[in-house]
C-alpha cells in the first residue's frame, strides 16, 4: 500500500518535466509510505513518475518503486493476492526480486499487454508507462478499493494517489465543480469521475484510462460484475452456503500475504466476526481492534461487549479504544487534510482512531468488513426500499401519483423523503438511489443560491446514476430490486464512500486496510445468487448467516443488527456548537452556492447529519480552495453549547436518526 504520482507532457511541447514538482507531489503523501521513495523521469524529461513505499510484500530493496523491465515503468499501489501465481506462469522471464507482487505486474504487463488486468486478484491503482508504445496506462481495480485522480491540461496529464499530490502543481486551479457539489448534496459524496475540484477527475471502478504520448485518451471499462456471473438458479440453500464459505474463506486466506503483522477490525457484528474467524484458522492468535464511545448516548451504543466476546472465541489478543467528543475535535483539521474531498461520513473518525490503535499496536495491515451489508441484503432500511418499490410496480396510473404529490405539497411535506420516493415513482425511475441519500432534491433546490436554482432548475443527481442503471438493465440476468440496490451501491457508495473512507483514513496513520468481502471473485459469486434466497422470510443477510452459522457464536448471528454508528447530535451540538454556526455562516458569506438563512434552518432544527453534510464540506472548502488552514479554526471549539430540541412535527425527522448517525440507515430528514 503506497502512494503514486507522475505527469506525462504530450508531444509538440517544448517543456519538460519539473522534477521538484514531481517531488513535491511526492513529499505530500509520506503518511502513505513512511517506508521509501522513489523517483523516475524518462531521458527526454516528458514523463516520469513518483512514488511513496509502505513496504509490506517483499521487503528488500530490490522491490522498490518506481519499477522498470526493459522499455517498461511502473508505480503501483495496493497489493496482487495471486501474485506468486503469476509468477509461475511466467518463469520464463528473469526475476530480480524474490517475491514482488510489482515485479509480477511487469511481466504479465510484458507477456499479455493491457489484458493483464484480467489475470489480477487484488486491489490496485496502477500507472505504466510503455516507452515502445509511447502509451501511458491508468488502471482502477474492479471494486474502486484503491483511488486514482488525474487533470488534463493543454499540454500535459498528470495523475496521483490523492488529490492534495495534484494541488502542488500551481497550474492546477483551485475551484468547485458546481454539478459535482450538486451531487454531493445527494449523496454525501461525489460519484466518479467528477470530484469537488473543476478540472480534477478521478477514475472509475474497473476501468483503465489509456492516454498516448499525442494527448489523445480512451477510458475502457474492464469489469462488470454482470459479465462474470453464473446464476445460482435450482441450487439448495446448503449449497449456496457452502460456496459462500469456501470462497470466502479463499478470500481471507490470500490477504493473509505479506511479511507484516496483520491485525482484525473487530466490531461484534457478523461480517467483522466472521472476518476474525476465518482468519484464526490455521493461525497463531491475531490482534483484533475494536472502537466505542464514552458515556451513554441514546441510539449509539457500543458493541465493545459482543467484539470482546468474538475476541475471546478466537483466542484474540483484543484491543480497544473509547472515543470522547475531544478526540473528534482534535482530530477535524487532520481528517479535512486526508479526505482530500469532503467523505460526508463521521464514521471517519472511528475508522482512523481504530487505524491508529492498531498501528500502535504493531500491526501494518488490517482486515475490515465492508461490503457484506451491500451483496447480502444487509440494512434494515432495504426492507423499506424493496417494499416501496414493489408498491410502486402496482398498476397505479402516473396521474394519481401526481396527485399524490401534490397533495403531499399541499401538507407541507414537500421536501420529505416521501415526496421523493413518490416523484420518482411517478417518472418512472426507480426509487432506491444509493444506501445514503443526503438532501432530497426539493431540500436541495431550497438549499442553493438564486444563481445555482436557476442553473439546476431542470437537473436532478439522476444524471448521475442513469449509466448505472442502463448496464444493470442491458446486463444484470436477474434485474431484481435487490440486484438493483446491491449494484447500485457497488457502483457508487462503496467505491466512492465507504472505502475511500478506508482508504484515506488508514494511509493516514500508514496502515493498509484489506477487504475480503469485496474479494472480486466474491462478489461475483454474490450477485450469482438470486435476490429470493437472500431476502427469505424477510431476514436479513439469511443466506450468509446460513453460511457462517457454526463458524461464529449463534448469538453474534441472531442478535439484531446495530449498525456502526457515531453519537454526531450530541458532539456537534455540544463543544463543537459554537464553531460549527461560525463556520457555516462564513461558508454562506464568502460564497454564493447556498442560501444562507436555509442551511441555518438545518442547525437551529437540530438536524444533525445534515449540519455534518454541510459543516464537512465547508470546512474542506475553507482549506483547499479558501487557502485557510483549518488548524487554525478549531482550537477555540471548546466551549458548550445548548442542543436545540428535535421539533415533533410532521416533517421532523426519527428522535431516532438525528441522535445518531449510521451509515447503514439513511436520514429521513424531510424539510420545512
Amino acid at each position: 500500500m503506497c502512494g503514486l504520482t507522475g505527469q506525462l507532457i504530450f508531444d509538440g511541447n517544448a517543456r519538460t518535466l519539473q522534477p521538484s514538482l514531481l517531488q513535491a507531489m511526492t513529499d505530500t503523501m509520506k503518511h502513505r509510505g513512511p517506508d521509501g521513495e522513489g523517483i523516475w523521469i524518462a531521458e527526454d524529461g516528458k514523463v516520469g513518475f513518483g512514488f511513496r513505499r509502505l513496504s509490506i510484500v517483499d521487503r528488500s530493496t530490490s522491490a522498490d518503486q518506481p519499477m522498470s523491465s526493459g522499455s517498461v515503468h511502473l508505480v503501483f499501489n495496493g497489493e496482487i493476492y495471486n501474485h506468486l501465481d503469476i509468477r509461475k506462469e511466467l518463469s520464463h522471464y528473469p526475476w530480480k526480486t524474490d517475491h514482488s507482487d510489482t515485479e509480477a505486474l511487469l511481466h504479465a504487463y510484458e507477456e499479455w499487454g493491457i489484458d493483464f488486468v484480467h489475470k489480477l486478484r487484488g486491489m490496485f491503482a496502477i500507472a505504466l508507462w510503455d516507452a515502445r508504445t509511447k502509451e501511458l496506462w491508468l488502471i482502477r481495480d474492479r471494486i474502486g478499493i484503491k483511488p486514482l485522480y488525474y487533470s488534463v491540461h493543454s499540454d500535459y496529464i498528470h495523475f496521483a494517489s490523492e488529490i492534495k499530490a495534484l494541488l502542488q502543481n500551481p497550474e492546477q486551479k483551485r475551484a468547485v465543480h458546481e454539478e459535482a457539489l450538486y451531487h454531493y448534496l445527494s449523496f454525501s459524496m461525489t460519484p466518479a469521475p467528477q470530484t469537488l475540484f473543476d478540472g480534477i477527475q478521478k477514475l472509475s471502478p474497473g476501468t483503465w484510462l489509456r492516454i498516448r504520448s499525442d494527448g489523445s485518451m480512451l477510458e475502457k471499462r474492464y469489469w462488470d460484475v454482470w459479465d462474470h456471473t453464473n446464476p445460482l438458479i435450482g441450487h439448495s440453500e446448503e449449497e449456496v452456503a457452502e460456496k459462500i464459505l469456501s470462497e470466502l474463506r479463499i478470500a481471507v486466506n490470500l490477504r493473509k500475504m505479506g511479511d507484516v503483522p496483520i491485525g482484525v477490525f473487530l466490531s461484534g457484528g457478523i461480517d467483522s466476526s466472521t472476518n476474525a474467524a476465518l482468519f484464526s484458522e490455521n493461525s497463531p492468535p491475531i490482534k483484533t481492534f475494536s472502537i466505542g464511545y464514552q458515556g451513554d448516548y441514546a441510539s449509539c451504543k457500543n458493541e465493545l461487549l459482543f467484539a470482546k466476546r468474538m475476541a475471546k472465541e478466537v483466542g484474540a489478543m483484543y484491543h480497544e479504544k473509547l472515543l470522547t467528543v475531544e478526540d473528534l475535535i482534535d482530530f477535524l483539521p487532520k481528517m479535512i487534510h486526508l479526505q482530500d474531498e469532503p467523505i460526508a461520513d463521521p464514521v471517519c473518525v472511528p475508522v482512523y482512531y481504530v487505524s491508529k490503535l492498531a498501528r500502535e499496536n504493531g500491526v501494518i495491515v488490517a482486515q475490515v468488513g465492508e461490503g457484506a451489508d451491500e451483496l447480502f441484503f444487509g440494512y434494515p432500511s432495504w426492507k423499506n426500499f424493496l417494499k416501496l418499490q414493489k408498491m410502486d410496480h402496482w398498476p397505479v396510473p402516473r396521474l394519481l401519483k401526481k396527485m399524490g404529490l401534490f397533495g403531499l405539497r399541499k401538507c407541507g411535506k414537500g421536501a420529505s423523503s416521501q415526496y421523493e420516493w413518490l416523484r420518482r415513482g411517478a417518472e418512472g425511475l426507480p426509487i432506491f438511489w444509493g444506501g445514503v441519500e443526503a438532501f432530497t432534491e426539493v431540500q436541495k433546490k431550497r438549499l442553493l443560491s438564486p444563481r445555482l436554482q436557476e442553473k439546476f432548475k431542470t437537473f436532478t443527481s439522476w444524471e448521475a446514476i442513469q449509466p448505472i442503471y442502463r448496464r444493470f438493465q442491458e446486463k444484470a440476468w436477474e434485474p431484481s430490486i435487490l440486484h438493483w440496490m446491491s449494484y447500485m451501491d457497488l457502483n457508487m457508495r462503496l467505491p466512492e464512500l465507504l472505502l475511500m473512507r478506508v482508504d484515506k483514513m488508514s494511509m493516514g496513520v500508514s496502515l493498509e486496510g484489506r477487504v475480503p468481502f469485496l474479494d472480486h471473485k466474491f462478489v461475483e459469486l454474490a450477485m450469482s445468487i438470486p435476490e429470493a434466497m437472500k431476502t427469505k422470510n424477510g431476514v436479513s443477510k439469511y443466506i450468509l448467516k446460513k453460511a457462517v452459522r457454526g463458524i461464529i457464536p449463534d448469538e453474534l448471528i441472531d442478535r439484531p443488527k446495530q449498525g456502526f454508528g457515531v453519537p454526531i447530535y450530541e458532539w456537534l451540538y455540544g463543544k463543537l456548537g459554537d464553531q460549527m454556526r461560525k463556520e457555516l455562516e462564513f461558508f454562506c458569506k464568502e460564497t454564493d452556492f447556498f442560501n444562507r438563512d436555509e442551511v441555518m434552518s438545518y442547525f437551529d432544527r437540530g438536524y444533525a447529519a445534515h449540519c455534518w453534510y454541510l459543516f464537512n464540506l465547508a470546512l474542506w472548502w475553507k482549506q483547499f480552495i479558501f487557502d485557510q488552514p483549518v488548524h487554525n479554526l478549531l482550537w477555540n471549539c471548546k466551549t458548550q453549547c445548548q442542543l436545540p430540541a428535535v421539533q415533533e412535527t410532521d416533517s421532523a425527522p426519527d428522535v431516532k436518526q438525528v441522535l445518531c448517525y449510521k451509515t447503514y440507515e439513511r436520514p429521513q430528514e424531510s424539510g420545512k
